[in-house]
C-alpha cells in the first residue's frame, strides 16, 4: 500500500488590515508531504507562529485545515521561519488548495482568541 500524505495549514481568516481589507487570510503554519498524519515528520513551509490579534480588532478565528495529498508534492513556497512574516498575508487556503489538487478539506477546527498582553511580545520577537 503506498504512503499516504497529508497537508496542514492553520489561518486567520479574520485578519485585519483596515476597512477595505487585502490582506485578510494571514496563515500561521503550512506542513506538507506528512506521512500517515505524522505532522513531525512533515515537511515545513512556514514554522508555526501563535495567534496575534491586533489589539480593537476583536475575536479571531484560528483555523486548522488537513488534506489528503494525491502524493508526495514538490512545494515551489518560499520556506518561512517562525520569525518571518514575509508572505503570510494575503494568503488563500483556496487557491493554494487549487493549485496543488488537494481536494476538499479531509478534516479541520478553529478556536478564538482575541488582543492580550501576550501579542505585543509575539509582534516584538517577529520584528513587527
Amino acid at each position: 500500500m503506498p504512503p499516504i500524505f497529508m497537508r496542514e495549514i492553520a489561518v486567520d481568516p479574520d485578519n485585519y488590515d483596515g476597512p477595505e481589507p487585502v490582506y485578510r487570510e494571514w496563515h500561521h503554519w503550512l506542513v506538507g508531504n506528512i506521512p500517515g498524519g505524522d505532522v513531525s515528520k512533515g515537511e515545513v513551509l512556514s514554522g508555526y507562529i501563535g495567534s496575534g490579534p491586533p489589539e480593537g480588532t476583536g475575536i479571531h478565528r484560528y483555523v486548522y485545515i488537513v488534506y489528503k495529498q494525491p502524493g508526495k508534492l514538490v512545494f515551489d513556497e518560499k520556506r518561512l521561519t517562525n520569525k518571518s512574516i514575509d508572505g503570510r498575508a494575503a494568503f488563500s487556503t483556496k487557491k493554494f488548495a487549487e493549485k496543488y489538487n488537494l481536494g476538499a478539506p479531509l478534516a479541520g477546527n478553529f478556536y478564538r482568541a482575541q488582543f492580550d498582553s501576550y501579542v505585543p511580545l509575539l509582534y516584538k520577537s517577529l520584528g513587527a
